[in-house]
């Protein structure tokens, strides 16, 4: 390891335009992904913030008695998709129709809405068939008049959210493979023009996985380097953005690392796929 590493810097130190060229292409190619993951996060990170306001409204009758709403809200509140539910009267029904909807306000009287049961739903339990079957299983109470949740808006939400997210996977697979065909061009120009050494290394007795291991360390480093250097534009183009124009969220410590770790994965399975092919035509 440690002589296929010193053969790995040995290239380096010969071609250093070469790797300089292979690092910066790896580069743009992760950064052209980060870009797009970012976009991708700040979309699910509204998406988020959207769906906290999917809410099921249970109109309570005219005259129902405390008790029994009581009785039902603890029902409703021991459901395991229902995070809390909340008692909204009449009175403050009209005070948030008001407050809501300003260019109405005159049209509202004390009376004109009913109470309602305002139910929340918990992370994870906010799809449309479990909105549905909750806001069902909420009108079954004899006092409750209508069920109100936004069946339409709902669905394209989540329509919305599943869009984005098998866009997400199949750009970041797209822009995954063009990054190792990438890391492959750099790391054959490499095998091609060490090849009058490599013969000389395969002459006096070393194996094919002894001359392979050093393009792998080669494609690893790379990997490396050009995921942090991407992980570096990514942070600045978002810096930028959040400047002067809109305010973005990047990316957490963890997913940094993974980004990185995952530019170092495409340098060596690059190189792995490359290496393997091209080595067969010195």
């Amino acid at each position: 390891m440690r002589l296929a590493t010193r053969e790995a810097l040995t290239g380096f130190r010969k071609s250093p335009l070469l790797s300089v060229l292979g690092i910066v292409t790896i580069a743009f190619s992760l950064f052209a992904f980060g870009l797009f993951a970012l976009v991708a996060l700040n979309i699910r990170s509204a998406l988020r913030t959207v769906e906290e306001r999917v809410e099921i409204r249970a109109f309570v009758a005219d005259g129902t008695s405390p008790e029994a709403i009581a009785t039902a809200m603890g029902d409703i509140g021991s459901f395991p998709e229902v995070l809390r539910v909340t008692y909204v009267s009449p009175e403050e029904a009209l005070v948030r129709a008001k407050r809501e909807l300003r260019e109405f306000s005159d049209v509202f009287e004390s009376g004109f809405l009913p109470g309602s049961m305002d139910i929340r739903l918990r992370p994870g339990f906010r799809d449309p068939t479990t909105v549905k079957a909750v806001a069902e299983r909420a009108s079954t109470y004899e006092f409750v008049d209508d069920v109100r949740y936004g069946q339409e808006w709902v669905e394209k939400l989540y329509r919305l959210r599943t869009l984005a997210t098998f866009a997400g996977l199949a750009l970041g697979a797209a822009f995954a493979l063009v990054a190792v065909i990438i890391i492959g061009a750099t790391i054959r120009t490499a095998v091609l023009a060490r090849s009058r050494e490599i013969a000389i290394m395969r002459l006096v007795g070393a194996t094919d996985g002894f001359v392979r291991m050093p393009f792998l360390i080669d494609g690893f480093v790379k990997g490396v380097l050009g995921g942090l250097l991407a992980l570096a534009m990514t942070w600045f183009a978002s810096e930028t953005i959040s400047r002067h124009m809109i305010r973005t969220e990047f990316f957490d410590a963890r997913i940094a690392a993974l980004g990185v770790l995952a530019g170092a994965l495409i340098g060596l399975l690059g190189s792995l796929f490359s290496v393997g092919r091209h080595l067969k035509e010195v």
